[in-house]
């Protein structure tokens, strides 16, 4: 375990880092959309590139896989929004809480914390539920969100946007022409691909630091009082209840004859069990939502997680 944890410690730490420095004033919130930017256009794009390019295109296409975290994926969502939805919180709220509690930080901290501890073979099913969540599960509780509307277009209409949010997206489109590189044995010269892999080296600690400037931002800016009933429960449904889903479905569909590997289960488990991804509080400011407990979900998720993600470690590996 203290093995585990000398793993885990510097990537937390990192998050602290920034989440200190923005608190004490030494990095401007003007900076943190630059950094942001940083990582979602240059570092990570490369980050994913470089191991999509480095992983067998049958990693990255294991139909298995991707059905069994679509599936879950699906479950959360559809099981978190029966808890919380209620006369006080409607379906935008409830949506945006079932998307944290169905997104983990998988691109900012999964990816190379996965990598760290399990090998650079863990990249491959890291990055398929990158896909899943970006292109779909995003997608259904955007749209889902739109349901309080009176607009009976309102549903279609946040549909398209979150279409074109995922067009616009470089993320997957780094994994695709990863996988493309991958698959037709192609490479750049070289020296793109040192700029490339400079640029990927810088994603890790850029994108942890900034998690921890992006949380403390939001925590700053949120003035209203969340009750702990609001957010607790949907950080322990991340923590606890995602990671359970996708380890006791997989082992079920093996037992059942279905040819999934236990390495790829291990890490889509591992990967379940981060904290909620960061960005969600930006996308539902963005659509009206209560990011205050948005922020609330994914801080304490982010804090718990450095234990929770650790004993899962302990038991899996």
């Amino acid at each position: 375990m203290l093995g585990i944890l000398l793993v885990t410690f510097p990537f937390f730490a990192l998050v602290l880092c920034g989440y200190v420095a923005t608190r004490r004033a030494f990095l401007p919130l003007a900076a943190i959309p630059g950094l942001n930017a940083f990582v979602l256009y240059f570092a990570l794009p490369c980050m994913l590139y470089r191991f999509g390019a480095n992983t067998p295109i049958r990693q990255l296409l294991d139909g298995n896989l991707i059905a069994l975290y679509t599936l879950c994926a699906l479950i959360m969502v559809a099981f978190t929004i029966a808890v919380t939805r209620n006369k006080r919180m409607g379906w935008n709220d409830a949506s945006f809480g079932a998307l944290v509690a169905a997104f983990p930080n998988t691109g900012f901290m999964g990816v190379p914390l996965l990598v760290a501890l399990l090998g650079a073979q863990a990249a491959g099913p890291a990055i398929v539920t990158i896909a899943v969540d970006m292109l779909l599960t995003s997608s259904l509780c955007i749209a889902l969100s739109r349901l309080d509307s009176a607009d009976e277009h309102g549903a279609a209409r946040a549909a398209r946007l979150a279409l074109k949010g995922v067009l616009l997206n470089p993320l997957p489109w780094a994994i695709v022409l990863g996988g493309l590189s991958s698959a037709l044995a192609l490479g750049l010269p070289r020296p793109i691909m040192d700029t490339v892999g400079l640029l990927a080296d810088a994603a890790s600690p850029v994108a942890l630091f900034t998690i921890g400037a992006i949380l403390a931002r939001s925590q700053m800016q949120s003035t209203a009082r969340t009750p702990l009933a609001d957010y607790v429960p949907v950080a322990l449904i991340k923590l606890v209840v995602h990671p359970l889903l996708v380890g006791l479905l997989g082992l079920a569909a093996i037992a059942a004859g279905v040819p999934l590997d236990r390495f790829a289960l291990t890490v889509v488990v591992l990967a379940a069990a981060l904290p909620s991804a960061s960005n969600i509080a930006i996308l539902a400011e963005r659509f009206g939502a209560d990011n205050g407990r948005i922020a609330r979900i994914i801080l304490l998720s982010t804090v718990l997680a450095f234990f929770s993600f650790s004993a899962a470690v302990a038991l899996l590996t």
